[in-house]
């Protein structure tokens, strides 16, 4: 049987608790059809790109299947009506990843590295210069004259200097 990941993404106004339902929802239409699933994952509740029907956050659920392709045709038959998903992706693959999948490996790999480099908005960037007061010329050496508004009067005109 083919291999597919599905991502489904529910109302905002949901709670956690009715987009996991759903997703076992999902599950038991697929065991009907004679699929199976490998791994669920709940993202959570996240921020969209782009307004989708006029929602701005959507809670995100992952599904690896091992079906038939009508099993799938079935699941988003059902999905286009379900009124709690606003949208949906089945995507055919070679093989199905058993490990987490990227956004929540992310997640993860984000409070690691903010704890190995003490955390903070910048974080420890170091060598950089410090602020905007102290870059100064010494890091860019001489610049030179460089013809700017100082070498010209109000009105855009050239100042005269007195050599001939």
């Amino acid at each position: 049987m083919p291999f597919y990941e599905h991502v489904v993404i529910a109302r905002p106004d949901i709670s956690g608790q009715q987009a996991e339902a759903l997703l076992e929802e999902m599950k038991g239409i697929l065991a009907e059809n004679g699929g199976s699933v490998s791994k669920t994952e709940y993202w959570g509740l996240r921020n969209l790109s782009y307004r989708i029907r006029k929602h701005r956050k959507g809670h995100y659920g992952l599904l690896n299947i091992d079906a038939p392709s009508a099993a799938v045709q079935e699941l988003e038959r059902r999905l286009k009506i379900h009124d709690d998903v606003i949208r949906f992706m089945s995507v055919r693959v070679e093989a199905l990843d058993p490990g987490q999948s990227a956004p929540l490996q992310r997640g993860r790999d984000d409070r690691d590295r903010d704890g190995d480099r003490g955390g903070g908005r910048f974080g420890d960037r170091g060598g950089r210069g410090g602020g905007f007061r102290d870059r100064g010329d010494r890091d860019r050496g001489d610049r030179g004259d460089r013809g700017g508004f100082r070498d010209r009067d109000r009105g855009g005109r050239e100042e005269e200097s007195g050599e001939a």
